[in-house]
């Protein structure tokens, strides 16, 4: 009698769960939360267009344009860096001289579904495997930072003195992007002086829909220069699985991964037919 009670216990807790999890909305993450303000929220729609350029292979002719245009001077960018160029260690980038803002942008394009280098930078982790600055960071996605503040640390200090060491320094980017933007704005916060010695104040980052990337204490430390922006209910930002293990999921075994990417890769040309 006592074992049956006991299952039904379990089944109820279980049932209970399970109504908890399908019943959760984004709004219950942050129900507590005061609402941004309206200058807190102002840069954000012109920084996911600035973050859909990096897309564009030609801005001067862009192929596919949000409502109202990418609203750029494409003259103002300075460097635009394709896979080609970053042979895999950090997703397709940009850097845009913004006057108008008094603003130098460094902007980081989301996963590509065709790009295996994109998978191996989100599998290269384990929980615990990277301890910084007190806290938990993911590992492929900190090896990317790194590898960007390395590659292009001259060039944004040279903009930022050339401009009169007074633009501030702003960091975005989308799902995958947005993490490797997390932490080079982590990195760049803790090596200043690799820019110039640009002030705390100066050194923005807006994560666009992130890949969890940050221990809790860490992203409390830094959450005066990162926002991460959510829309509303999007699954994979609130998740509280690891990114890594949910594409694990959807790929295993491991030795089907191969075989996955080879067919993704034959959906986006055309190779494998209906």
């Amino acid at each position: 009698m006592s074992v049956c009670c006991v299952g039904c216990f379990v089944g109820l807790g279980c049932l209970r769960w399970g109504w908890k999890r399908c019943t959760h909305t984004g709004a219950d993450d942050s129900d507590s939360w005061p609402p941004a303000t309206a200058d807190e929220f102002e840069p954000v729609p012109h920084l996911c267009r600035l973050t859909l350029a990096v897309y564009e292979e030609d801005l001067h002719n862009p192929q596919f344009p949000p409502l109202g245009g990418y609203r750029l001077n494409p003259d103002l960018v300075v460097k635009r860096v394709t896979y080609e160029q970053t042979l895999g260690h950090a997703p397709p980038y940009l850097i845009y001289l913004d006057h108008t803002r008094r603003e130098i942008v460094m902007a980081i394009r989301g996963l590509n579904l065709k790009k295996e280098s994109d998978y191996e930078m989100l599998w290269d982790n384990r929980l615990g495997k990277h301890m910084f600055d007190g806290g938990y960071v993911h590992h492929g996605l900190l090896k990317s930072a790194v590898w960007l503040l390395n590659q292009e640390s001259e060039e944004l200090q040279r903009l930022w003195v050339e401009n009169g060491s007074c633009y501030k320094m702003v960091f975005v980017g989308h799902s995958l992007g947005a993490g490797v933007a997390t932490l080079l704005t982590v990195m760049v916060v803790n090596h200043r002086d690799m820019l110039g010695g640009i002030a705390r104040e100066l050194i923005k980052c807006y994560a666009i829909a992130p890949t969890r990337c940050l221990s809790l204490n860490l992203a409390l430390k830094y959450a005066d220069v990162i926002y991460s922006i959510v829309l509303q209910d999007d699954f994979l930002p609130r998740t509280s699985t690891p990114l890594e293990d949910i594409f694990e999921s959807i790929f295993w075994p491991s030795c089907f991964r191969q075989f996955a990417l080879f067919a993704i890769d034959g959906l986006h040309e055309g190779h494998i037919c209906k």
